[in-house]
């Protein structure tokens, strides 16, 4: 090969081996390859340029963890490189000048390596102290859970204790006496024992994490059956076949139609509610509707149940419409989306 055409190669290489350090970041190990190749073929062409992208190309591999790999390669281009720049007839001034040359080369590798290693090592740390700081965050919240639930313990368990204990004692003595049972108290003793298994469900999400299974969609024909012991005459019709449904979703279901009851119970004044859910394959469609005394011109403000029904649609991506219905009487529905973007649990 001609001098220009050795020279011609040698800036190739040298320009090859800088442009290879683009992809350092992605593949550390195969830049480090290609630069101890351009740099060997650059100094036997004779170029006398220091393996600059070389070193750039060590302090990668050596960051992104490849250090023995990188150890291994810069004693191979150790013994390469000298060999090459007396192939091509450079640094032939004497032993010493060689030495001394050695010397450097050697010092800029252990210098690039440990520069590697010691920002390898930094962000190791900043690692480590994230995840402590997340660990520390879950330990908080763990205990503010475990703080609630003593305090809705507290609060809470023993009013709702006291409630239904009377209603059983009164229920007990008015069956001692031959009187009949009026269907109020038997609807407070059954809401005493409802609630006294929701709260205790519900102690039991926070201390576990939510490891214990909620009410969900196959818990709406107890819902139903209850609001009948009411002297509700509700119906249940279920389309569709109920397929898998995300968590969130299923807990959603039974908390629509647990609101939407509770309130024909307690203000609609209503002889009659229907219950409607349409299991589609991308949404699933909730539809509650009563008899009651709503009219169009008299829409009753909405309260917490209602708020708290339109939050918990509205975070599932959903929609929902509680409002009252042309031909009196009120209407609630919700659709939620179950396809695999919407799937929160």
């Amino acid at each position: 090969m001609t001098t220009t055409g050795l020279d011609l190669l040698g800036l190739g290489l040298l320009v090859a081996g800088g442009l290879a350090l683009a992809a350092r970041g992605r593949a550390p190990v195969a830049v480090l390859g290609v630069t101890g190749l351009c740099a060997a073929g650059y100094q036997a062409a004779g170029f006398d340029v220091p393996a600059v992208a070389y070193l750039f190309a060590v302090y990668s591999a050596v960051r992104a963890g490849h250090r023995a790999l990188a150890i291994a390669a810069s004693t191979a281009m150790l013994a390469v490189l000298p060999l090459a720049a007396l192939a091509s007839g450079l640094h032939d001034t004497g032993e010493a000048f060689a030495r001394a040359r050695g010397a450097l080369e050697i010092a800029w590798l252990i210098a690039a390596g440990a520069a590697g290693e010691a920002l390898r090592q930094a962000e190791r740390r900043a690692d480590e102290a994230e995840r402590t700081r997340e660990e520390t965050a879950r330990r908080r919240a763990d205990e503010e859970r475990l703080r609630i639930a003593r305090e809705l313990h507290d609060s809470l368990t023993h009013q709702i204790s006291v409630v239904k204990v009377q209603a059983e004692v009164a229920v007990h003595v008015a069956r001692r006496r031959g009187e009949e049972v009026p269907a109020s108290l038997l609807a407070i003793q059954e809401a005493g024992r409802e609630a006294s298994r929701e709260l205790r469900a519900t102690l039991e999400a926070l201390r576990d994490d939510d490891t214990t299974p909620p009410r969900g969609l196959d818990d709406v024909t107890e819902l139903v059956e209850r609001a009948r012991g009411f002297g509700l005459d509700a119906t249940l019709t279920i389309e569709g076949r109920p397929h898998d449904v995300p968590a969130a979703v299923d807990r959603t279901v039974y908390r629509i139609v647990q609101e939407a009851l509770t309130n024909v119970a307690r203000h609609a004044d209503a002889a009659t509610a229907s219950v409607r859910i349409d299991c589609r394959p991308d949404v699933l469609a909730i539809r509650v509707d009563d008899d009651g005394k709503a009219t169009p011109g008299s829409a009753p403000p909405p309260g917490l149940g209602l708020l708290g029904m339109r939050e918990r649609v509205t975070a599932l991506g959903g929609r929902l419409r509680a409002e009252p219905r042309g031909e009196g009487g009120f209407t609630v529905r919700a659709e939620l989306p179950v396809d695999p973007v919407g799937r929160t649990s």
